[in-house]
């Protein structure tokens, strides 16, 4: 029987407490998604994903990604990324497509999906990544940004290259955002009008984005890099269409959505497939 009073806060904080996380055997799967309540990572045996030279219109980002994820599976020196732009334009297409293409030659490359809700987590997570270092591991965020009110940038800055231990050597992140500064630009402004020091608090809500070395723009395509799409999906799946149709259909179905990108493209070419009974 537990008289004391501090042993019983002990004993009702360890039961509180989370049991230590075992290491995954990440020989399970290429792919996890890290999970809280109890802490987790969740082997992913198909990953949804779309073959890289099936991204079109993106080459330059493409290439800069890859080299740098190639660098990072060699054991190399490599840079944080952050993909920003418009949105359908493939940034976490291109992340899933990159780690598919080179986890074939690089068995040690892992993907680990990390929810923006669960950022507060994250020193766990690294914690346990940090414990396979034959295994290299890109921390994938996607959908990446914060309001005004949100504190959760602060747990990514120590990922990024913040605290005393710092980013084990195995990892990387790559995250995606329609935002620049992954934070929205009256938020900025807010701070600035409102701070005693308005430079300092601008740098401390844009220092987030300048610790990710590497800044990859996607812009919303034009209509002839939209086609070209559409046409590269139908080249790969054997697809047969008149360019006077697709070109009519396309068109309408772009004007219909009120926007034009990759994803619109995929869109269409799902719906052409389904009517022509072709599997994808």
């Amino acid at each position: 029987m537990i008289d004391d009073p501090m042993d019983r806060i002990a004993a009702a904080l360890e039961r509180m407490s989370p049991a230590p996380l075992d290491t995954p055997d990440f020989d399970a799967a290429a792919a996890f998604v890290w999970q809280t309540g109890p802490d987790r990572l969740e082997p992913v045996a198909h990953v949804s994903r779309v073959p890289l030279d099936l991204l079109l219109g993106v080459e330059r980002s493409r290439d800069t990604l890859l080299a740098n994820t190639r660098q990072f599976a060699q054991g190399l020196p490599a840079n944080n990324a952050l993909l920003w732009g418009a949105r359908g334009m493939g940034k976490s297409s291109l992340v899933k497509a990159i780690h598919g293409a080179l986890e074939v030659d690089f068995r040690q490359l892992k993907i680990v999906e990390l929810h923006r809700e669960d950022l507060p987590s994250v020193g766990r997570l690294l914690n346990v990544l940090r414990q396979a270092p034959d295994a290299r591991f890109i921390l994938f965020c996607d959908d990446l940004s914060f309001s005004h009110d949100d504190q959760h940038y602060k747990s990514l800055k120590a990922v990024l290259d913040g605290g005393i231990e710092g980013r084990p050597d195995n990892v990387i992140l790559y995250a995606t955002s329609n935002r620049r500064h992954l934070m929205p630009r009256d938020m900025i402004e807010n701070e600035r009008g409102n701070a005693i020091n308005p430079s300092e608090a601008v740098e401390e809500k844009v220092s987030l984005s300048d610790r990710f070395g590497l800044w990859l723009g996607f812009h919303a395509c034009d209509q002839d890099q939209y086609l070209a799409m559409i046409r590269g999906y139908c080249a790969a799946y054997g697809v047969k269409i008149d360019d006077d149709t697709l070109w009519a259909e396309a068109i309408e179905w772009q004007a219909t959505r009120g926007s034009r990108s990759g994803r619109v493209a995929w869109q269409y070419f799902c719906d052409l497939a389904g009517r022509q009974g072709v599997a994808i």
